[in-house]
């Protein structure tokens, strides 16, 4: 049996949205029945990239699930919890979305996040469920959900582990205007100026990606079938503009990366567009542990390839000997609750 639920999780934001009430974030939940969580409960918080909302992580075509990462997670034992970041699928899309910094995005997740965990403790999020003081909370985030997800991590402490599927700090060189190339301070420059940046580069703050841009962009060079591409569909959503600016920069949130301190799963495709494979796990020094997974045959959107079941099975692996090695000092829900303080 699998419990599905569909959370609007209001998030009250330390600097309020100007002329917005409080804003919600949407969060849906996949879990299987209490008897087979393994103990401690390992709880996945998953957040889509650009031009993707939380069904990325549940594509489904007709009575095919084998796209879907959730539910093959919950038949492991895992709660998986799915994530639209404000702007996105069933969140609040504010009136001024240049007002979504990529930290006021991560912000609202963290909040999120942690009334998950809360219910989960208590027992309150399923009826009938008992509560679960012990949880192991891991971060899962493709694209640019990864450059949210390390900034929420760094700023909150929401997670006792990551995994990064198609991310990397190394930007889109190719793709900066020459405007763009010029900032004498890269990144850095980049961050401080980004509603500038991204007014010049969209036409809106909510960006529609061209089906053939982003067809490119997804699949590489790599051939996909038909009913890969329809599985897709649901989950494509309109871009956020801030953090799509930020992602494109060379060394976006190198400094963030340089101090993640968790245990960190990546997995690349060896047709993504994310550098070098093997030279990314250099951004992480201070992890005490990365595993690096290179996928064959396979682009940006890992999960419709059919390197999609090696890669469900080595995270599976992972993530068991990540829960295996937690330093019992302190749990997620703890650090959660001191980085809300």
């Amino acid at each position: 049996m699998t419990f599905r639920k569909l959370l609007h999780l209001p998030v009250a934001l330390k600097s309020p949205l100007a002329g917005e009430a409080v804003p919600v974030v949407a969060a849906e939940i996949f879990a299987p029945d209490p008897a087979w969580l393994g103990m401690p409960a390992t709880v996945l918080f998953c957040l889509p990239g650009g031009g993707m909302n939380r069904n990325y992580f549940n594509l489904v075509l007709g009575d095919d699930a084998s796209y879907s990462f959730a539910q093959h997670m919950v038949r492991q034992g895992c709660i998986v919890v799915t994530i639209d970041p404000l702007g996105v699928g069933d969140s609040t899309r504010p009136c001024d979305g240049y007002a979504l910094q990529p930290e006021i995005l991560a912000e609202a997740n963290a909040r999120a996040v942690e009334q998950v965990l809360e219910a989960l403790r208590s027992g309150t999020l399923f009826e009938g469920w008992p509560a679960l003081p012990d949880i192991v909370g891991i971060g899962v985030a493709h694209s640019v959900g990864g450059m949210l997800t390390i900034l929420q991590q760094v700023n909150f402490a929401s997670f006792d582990a990551l995994a990064l599927f198609g991310f990397s700090c190394s930007g889109l060189p190719q793709a900066l205007k020459p405007e763009e190339r010029q900032l004498a301070g890269g990144a850095g420059e980049a961050r401080a100026d980004l509603v500038r940046l991204a007014r010049a580069r969209f036409d809106n703050a909510y960006p529609e990606v061209v089906s053939s841009q982003q067809g490119r962009e997804l699949f590489g060079k790599a051939r996909v079938d038909r009913s890969a591409v329809e599985a897709l569909a649901p989950a494509r959503d309109r871009l956020l503009a801030l953090a799509a600016t930020l992602a494109i920069f060379p060394g976006n949130i190198a400094p963030e990366c340089a101090a993640i301190d968790v245990p960190l799963f990546l997995a690349l495709g060896d047709l993504d567009f994310c550098g070098p494979p093997h030279d990314i796990p250099a951004s992480f020094p201070k992890s005490p542990d990365v595993t690096l997974l290179v996928l064959p045959e396979t682009g940006h959107t890992h999960f419709i390839f059919p390197s999609r079941m090696k890669l469900f099975q080595r995270f599976c692996d992972w993530a068991r000997m990540a829960v295996a090695a937690r330093p019992a000092v302190q749990s997620v829900t703890e650090s959660a609750r001191l980085g809300a303080s």
